[in-house]
């Protein structure tokens, strides 16, 4: 079984960084362009103020009132707003695409992001995805491992040789290699307990998704280390997690601003499956304050902060991730939530 080999990747595991992820999912009714041009004003803003990096995610064949832009020439598009910012993917759903697409693919965005991209790929969990790339159950989680290792070697060496169903391969170099060496961070998204003990195992960092409750990640976090060391491996030098955050004076008014969108948008999640996926029976189909609870940060920059306290004081992540834009929710609002974070949380987490 495929085991990364351990390696250094540059930062002080100490000093918090702090990124924007954005969020490309839109009403059926918002017109697409005026959509990209309030995510690029959002970029500018975090880029000014000095935020670390910038993540987005990806579906296919979005279900009820949604659309997506896909996330490589998205990402593409943005690279150049996003200055001194690490550039990531957040995630690539890597068994539904040619692992010689994927790595050339990334190599170009490395090269775009002048060294400084993020390759982080997930699982996946909608059939309809599955369907449509023709990714049979039984193949999903062999063709993720087969697929990663394969992409690893394409970026490593001299000569590769592999035959599966879905790529012949004899004796080829890819000659387009990344520019970071000898390849980009590799982030697996987890959600489960087996696919935790394949991020400890397969990757850089395991990123840990914004849904799960304190006392989920309290569990998956011994799970994690556990893997880590049956691999021989010391805990990597990042942990990033998404949160959703949003700030305004207070937590009635961010709940007020911010509820409807952030519950719409895990009304939308439940519609699409993502509950058979989740840890020990957790659901999204339950009533809001309940579905918040030790899960969302909203509030005022202080009350945020302090919900925020236990990801670096207790799981010690250094890699924070926020979300505060979901579909339907005007640029306005938007950014009233990102310049109250960049003002007033930022410089406090960034000192952590």
């Amino acid at each position: 079984m495929y085991i990364l080999l351990q390696r250094l990747i540059p930062g002080n595991p100490s000093i918090m960084k702090v990124g924007l992820f954005v969020t490309n999912q839109q009403y059926l009714t918002t017109d697409m362009v005026s959509a990209l041009d309030d995510q690029i004003a959002m970029v500018r803003l975090v880029r000014d103020k000095g935020w670390d990096s910038l993540f987005s995610g990806q579906h296919y064949l979005n279900e009820g009132n949604n659309q997506q832009l896909q996330i490589v020439p998205f990402l593409a598009r943005l690279i150049p707003e996003a200055g001194e910012m690490q550039v990531g993917l957040g995630i690539l759903l890597l068994n539904l695409h040619n692992p010689v697409y994927t790595a050339e693919t990334v190599a170009t965005l490395d090269v775009l992001a002048r060294g400084n991209f993020v390759f982080g790929v997930g699982l996946g969990y909608r059939d309809v995805e599955f369907n449509a790339f023709g990714v049979p159950k039984g193949q999903r989680v062999k063709r993720f491992e087969e697929y990663l290792e394969l992409i690893v070697r394409l970026w490593t060496e001299e000569s590769v040789t592999y035959h599966s169903e879905t790529c012949q391969l004899d004796n080829v170099r890819m000659n387009l290699r990344p520019v970071q060496k000898p390849y980009p961070p590799i982030w697996i998204a987890a959600n489960n307990d087996r696919a935790i003990e394949r991020a400890a195992r397969m990757s850089d960092a395991w990123m840990i998704n914004p849904h799960s409750t304190l006392e989920t990640i309290r569990r998956h976090m011994t799970i994690y280390e556990n893997a880590l060391a049956a691999s021989g491996r010391s805990r990597p030098a990042e942990l990033p997690v998404i949160k959703e955050v949003f700030c305004a004076k207070d937590r009635a008014t961010a709940l007020e601003m911010a509820g409807p969108y952030l519950m719409g948008k895990y009304k939308d999640y439940a519609k699409w499956g993502q509950d058979k996926v989740m840890p020990e029976n957790e659901t999204f189909d339950q009533e809001f304050d309940d579905l918040i609870a030790g899960r969302f940060v909203l509030g005022s920059p202080d009350e945020c902060y302090e919900q925020l306290r236990p990801y670096w004081e207790e799981f010690g992540v250094n890699h924070l991730l926020i979300r505060t834009h979901w579909a339907g929710m005007p640029l306005s609002t938007a950014l009233h939530s990102l310049r109250m974070i960049s003002n007033e949380l930022l410089p406090a987490l960034q000192s952590v």
